[in-house]
């Protein structure tokens, strides 16, 4: 089997390339190579193989193994899409806010922490009313999955959920505190996306498409009514989630105006949103394809994103350089260097919390089952944005100071 792989090939690109036998694409991976996990290549080696791609296949330096695809991923697509490229948290992403602040003390920070968890469900929790249905998104509500869950998703509008979702208050290099959330469209992107892959697989067993069924990879054609509706139905979730980190971040904003009485005013500079689990169509290498991106955010040039870090790491706000190798794309995160059930096995819960001390971090760690999102289950956020210098710039460093976990 022929395997080529070339360093460096494009001049001031951190990436490597690796194009084997079977694969149609080359995948380009941007990150040195032994950060990158074996069996995450291998996944997207596989995904490679499909009969439909353009161009080639791009790997964040965030890379880790999901579900039929490695979460980190951009996969770009001739005439049809796949819902499993995109995942189940459709519209998952993060916003945050710039406050006039500079300082905050610990209490306070202790009080702001305590009011968000009255106000604010996490994890599989969920508001006991119906939000205001004007908060949605305006869309008119159709569908197979969106009238059917309507209903729930109003309950859901302004809440956390689970894993690695969180609300920040950080410091940033700037000298100033900002709110970061990081956050989805719940159960109603999970519906959404559990459909619509079903849904494809049933649709590829009939047409006996050439895509193993094992890869977990099905697709849906563009032009038919299934692909047109899969992907209103995606760019609900898309702007549910937005919605939803909205109403969040407008709960903790009043929380600050409430709880720091003396200062006269606080200024919140405009939000920045930016998701990191869609599909979309775009123009790259002269062609319109549907560009899925899988834990990857858009870096369009001049595009301002946010890539977190993990619980006890930077977070940072970024400016795209719209590098036309990654897609225009750059990492959603840290990426995690192992699983949830190996993380609570292999950390040390009394190491964890002490690096969390050891930075004055305000956190909820206090089991071994919380130890799925320690900051030793991440990986290095500084050299992942080392391996990305030619992707993004960044703006504003952050430090976390005290972290809501779903």
């Amino acid at each position: 089997m022929l395997i080529v792989i070339l360093l460096n090939i494009t001049k001031n690109i951190n990436m490597y390339v690796i194009k084997k036998e079977g694969m149609k694409v080359p995948l380009k991976i941007f990150s040195k190579e032994n950060s990158i996990e074996e069996q995450c290549i291998e996944q997207m080696e596989k995904v490679c193989s499909l009969p439909f791609l353009h161009h080639h296949v791009a790997l964040m330096p965030d890379g880790h193994l999901g579900i039929g695809a490695s979460i980190g991923s951009v996969v770009p697509t001739k005439n049809v899409v796949v819902p499993s490229l995109v995942g189940v948290d459709i519209g998952c992403g993060m916003c945050a806010v710039k406050t006039s602040l500079t300082e905050i003390d610990t209490d306070t920070i202790k009080k702001i922490m305590g009011e968000i968890r009255k106000v604010i469900p996490v994890g599989f929790n969920k508001h006991k009313e119906a939000q205001d249905s004007n908060l949605m998104p305006s869309d008119n509500v159709v569908g197979r999955i969106l009238g059917k869950e309507y209903d729930n998703a109003l309950k859901s509008l302004g809440t956390l959920g689970g894993g690695n979702h969180f609300i920040e208050i950080q410091k940033g290099d700037d000298g100033h505190i900002w709110i970061m959330i990081h956050s989805g469209s719940r159960n109603l992107g999970f519906t959404v996306a559990k459909h619509y892959n079903k849904l494809a697989e049933e649709m590829n067993e009939k047409m006996f498409s050439v895509v193993d069924k094992s890869l977990g990879l099905a697709f849906l054609p563009l032009e038919s009514d299934e692909g047109k509706s899969y992907l209103r139905e995606m760019q609900y979730c898309v702007d549910f989630a937005l919605a939803n980190r909205k109403l969040m971040m407008d709960k903790v904003i009043n929380i600050f105006d409430d709880l720091i009485p003396e200062i006269s005013q606080i200024n919140f500079d405009e939000m920045i949103n930016i998701a990191h689990n869609y599909a979309k169509l775009e123009n790259h290498f002269g062609e319109n394809v549907m560009v899925h991106r899988k834990g990857a955010t858009l870096a369009q040039n001049n595009t301002i994103g946010i890539i977190p870090g993990s619980l006890g790491s930077s977070s940072y706000i970024v400016r795209g350089l719209g590098n036309p190798e990654s897609f225009n794309s750059c990492s959603h995160g840290a990426g995690r260097k192992m699983g949830r059930k190996d993380a609570e096995r292999r950390l040390n819960l009394e190491d964890e919390i002490k690096i969390l001390k050891d930075q004055n971090i305000i956190h909820g760690i206090r089991n071994k089952s919380d130890l799925d999102e320690a900051t030793g289950s991440y990986k290095d956020i500084t050299k992942v944005m080392n391996n990305q210098k030619d992707l993004v710039k960044i703006l504003v460093k952050l430090r976390p100071l005290g972290s809501i976990k779903g």
